[in-house]
């Protein structure tokens, strides 16, 4: 009778039912994971890259985030985002299928290496091995985290690589060949997922001289072309992490950290991994920046590392087993773990993702071989352990505040992790406490631009600190020149202050490090509304927004007021605004900028009204809506609500030129009130000397006050400053009017109005009263 080939033996019921045992498990300890909401870098991978919007250009990540030089790892996050958007339920469960079928083709390695060795055990050892690595906690620093899927991707490649690589040379004919076929595409995969994958045609190499060839020179001689094909993956590599220029400066070795001292870092990281691996606590989201000091302290973990390298090398010649397992773990870890500084991450339990494999088979060995039967149901056990661990673990990942709470009170001297819960407090509208977490770290790291960048973000939203965020914007972009997002709200502050040209020039520098930022593009957008030569400009900046971000409610909202100064573009840019609305109903500048362009389509006052009352009720502490509302008011007749609403929103920005100004223009509207109004006039122009229209409003109060060559000095220095506007000119010749041989002045006044404004019938009808014809 023909024996049944090994290979063929070797499924039965116990694969499936392993396989759905360890994808049960880890759905029970991550099943609560799938609303955690984006955390840290997710945003700049995900919210804020544009490339992900459409599959054509999802081989072309930003180089700034940790997608860059990652095209595959890319693509995952384009294939979510086109299947729910920005949704995080869909990332969280692809994260979870990555995992698992990690776990499976892992099971799948061991077991079929063990079956050669261990028959009876092999099942054992791989599910435990198996369901061991899925549920250890030390992995939700990669699966529960959403961009380090760059992890865990990378891993179920480099592990495929590895599986397909056995079934290849356990098969025959051309099912061989497809095995290795795929075992190559996993590999060039994992290289376009993380660079950690270098070394996983080493370990593929080094495996087959282990367990099927018995020594390198026959593994080759076998299966040179495979390895061949393997190594060849390499070729892409150089390409795609020169394509990231250094991360920003944060990895490499122009990232201003020393080789030195980050290979000294790293052997307490590994020692501390190596712990974790063993007694999974304290796990901590984020390590921060901070190398290990140049002391006698490193030598106890240096030895350590070292006898284990040691150990290794000898096990690779006498205990080849136990080598392989040594040098998987240190192949893994030493592309981030070894002299290439990753300065914005010294230390990061994700690195442990795919090197726990090593260090969980070695541990089921262990057990194996000491309990035999009994290693089984202990290993379940442990198992169910890890997973309640794991499942107590996701419960920090529920939000920004409790993740960066628990990091603050386990590494209270990590800068960055006080950042981030500043971050996570502001957004919770607790602008005290932010700020409190903003100055520690300033105090930690006086020259973190980012700090300083989101504190100006904390103070631009307090009433009368305006002026301090510029000056905190200003300063992270002084110590950080290339740093965009400071860039891109330092231009949107400027703007709001109304300074318009230093907005511009921020917002065009913005742009030029962030071209495909959409809130780059809007911000300048709206900057570049506040110019009349340069509307068209503004209109295009706000396309190319939405052109990349189609549902950023801001740039709709900026377009539609670009759109409200064009001629006959005024129902464009209501529907602008009015999808601003729908896309965000919370936001108070929204609402704000819609009523501020129904206010000038006739009848529509009301509509207008309502629009910035909206506002104020969703933001009480926003001075435009009230200063918007109140000129609608006045507008109305209703002056004295106007004044109240002036006068509020003066006590949130009693540096606003503008609301002093409409405050004058409903004060001399009542009885008595020509004499404050132009006490407003003035602190208006105090705060702002070239307010035109203050200027002219002032110098009106005057005129009809009698002080009529006080009124023709303050037309004339409006003038100086805004020659095109038809309606000063005309006020201006009805001014001079009133002056004794000055007629002649004031029939050219009128003639340069309606050279400006042709329609203008107050000029044309004064000339021909006064006997002359227009021009």
């Amino acid at each position: 009778m023909r024996r049944e080939p090994l290979a063929a033996r070797r499924g039965g019921w116990r694969t499936p039912a392993c396989g759905a045992a360890i994808a049960a498990a880890a759905l029970a300890s991550y099943w609560r994971t799938f609303q955690v909401p984006a955390l840290f870098d997710d945003n700049a991978s995900i919210a804020d890259n544009p490339t992900i919007r459409h599959l054509r250009t999802a081989f072309f990540p930003p180089s700034y985030a940790t997608v860059g030089g990652r095209p595959v790892l890319n693509l995952s996050l384009a294939v979510n985002y086109a299947l729910g958007g920005e949704r995080v339920w869909g990332y969280h469960a692809l994260n979870l299928a990555i995992h698992v079928l990690a776990g499976l083709a892992l099971f799948g390695i061991v077991r079929r290496t063990l079956v050669r060795r261990a028959a009876n055990s092999a099942d054992a050892v791989a599910l435990s091995a198996a369901l061991l690595w899925t549920l250890h906690p030390l992995q939700t620093a990669s699966v529960t985290y959403l961009i380090q899927r760059a992890e865990s991707l990378m891993g179920l490649f480099y592990l495929g690589t590895l599986y397909f690589f056995i079934r290849g040379a356990e098969s025959a004919g051309s099912r061989k060949n497809t095995w290795f076929v795929l075992s190559v595409a996993a590999c060039l995969l994992g290289m376009g997922t993380k660079e950690v994958m270098v070394s996983a045609p080493l370990v593929v190499l080094l495996y087959d001289r282990t367990f099927l060839a018995g020594g390198f020179a026959e593994a080759l001689r076998r299966r040179r072309a495979v390895h061949a094909g393997l190594a060849s993956t390499w070729i892409a590599l150089p390409f795609l992490v020169y394509s990231t220029h250094g991360r920003g400066g944060t990895a490499g070795f122009a990232s201003g950290v020393s080789v030195w001292s980050y290979a000294l870092t790293q052997f307490p990281a590994i020692t501390h991994y190596l712990r974790l691996s063993l007694w999974p606590r304290p796990l901590v989201f984020d390590y921060g920046t901070a190398l290990a000091p140049h002391s006698a302290r490193i030598v106890p973990y240096a030895l350590f590392i070292a006898c284990l390298l040691a150990a290794t090398a000898w096990a690779l010649a006498r205990r080849p087993i136990a080598g392989f397992l040594g040098a998987c773990f240190f192949a893994v870890l030493a592309p981030s773990s070894s002299i290439v500084p990753v300065a914005s991450e010294p230390v990061a339990e994700h690195r442990m993702y795919l090197a726990l494999a090593p260090v969980v088979l070695a541990a089921v060995l262990g057990l194996q071989r000491g309990l035999g039967r009994a290693a089984l149901p202990a290993c379940l056990a442990l198992g169910a352990a890890l997973g309640a661990a794991t499942f107590e673990r996701n419960k920090a990942y529920a939000g920004d505040e409790l993740i960066w709470s628990d990091t603050v009170a386990k590494m209270p001297d990590n800068e960055r992790a006080h950042n981030n819960l500043g971050i996570a407090l502001d957004a919770e509208g607790r602008s005290a406490e932010a700020i409190s977490q903003f100055e520690t770290v300033l105090r930690l790291k006086p020259d973190l631009a980012e700090a300083h960048s989101n504190l100006a973000d904390t103070l631009a939203k307090m009433p009368g600190r305006l002026g301090d965020a510029i000056a905190q914007y200003e300063e992270a972009v002084r110590l950080k020149p290339d740093y965009a997002p400071a860039r891109i709200n330092l231009a949107n502050a400027l703007d709001d202050e109304g300074r318009t040209r230093e907005a511009v020039e921020q917002g065009e520098a913005a742009v030029r490090l962030r071209p495909y930022s959409a809130e780059a593009h809007s911000n300048l957008g709206s900057a570049l509304s506040k110019e009349p030569a340069r509307l068209a400009d503004a209109v295009s900046e706000c396309e190319t927004a939405l052109r990349l971000k189609p549902e950023l409610a801001e740039a709709h909202s900026n377009l539609g007021s670009a759109l409200a100064r064009l001629p006959g573009r005024l129902p464009e840019a209501i529907a602008q605004c009015e999808e601003a609305v729908r896309l965000k109903p919370g936001d108070a500048r929204a609402h704000n900028n819609l009523g501020s362009v129904l206010a000038k389509s006739p009848g529509r006052l009301g509509d207008a009204a309502a629009e910035f009352e909206a506002a104020v009720r969703l933001d009480p502490g926003m001075a435009e809506a009230r200063n918007n509302l109140g000129n609608v008011l006045d507008a109305e007749g209703k002056s004295g609500e106007a004044i109240a609403q002036f006068e509020a929103a003066l006590r949130i920005r009693p540096d606003s030129a503008e609301a002093h100004s409409n405050l004058g223009n409903a004060l001399a509207k009542t009885p008595g009130g020509l004499d404050p109004a132009i006490a407003q006039y003035q602190e208006a122009l105090r705060i702002r000397p070239d307010y035109v229209w203050a200027l002219n409003n002032l110098a009106s109060v005057l005129n009809a006050e009698g002080r009529t060559v006080e009124a023709v000095a303050r037309y004339e220095e409006a003038l100086r400053l805004r020659p095109d506007l038809a309606g000063i000119h005309l006020n201006l010749a009805l001014a001079l009017l009133k002056l004794p041989d000055r007629t002649d002045e004031a029939v050219g006044q009128l003639r340069q109005a309606l050279r400006l404004e042709p329609g203008n019938a107050i000029a044309r009808q004064t000339l021909r009263r006064m006997g002359y014809a227009p021009q």
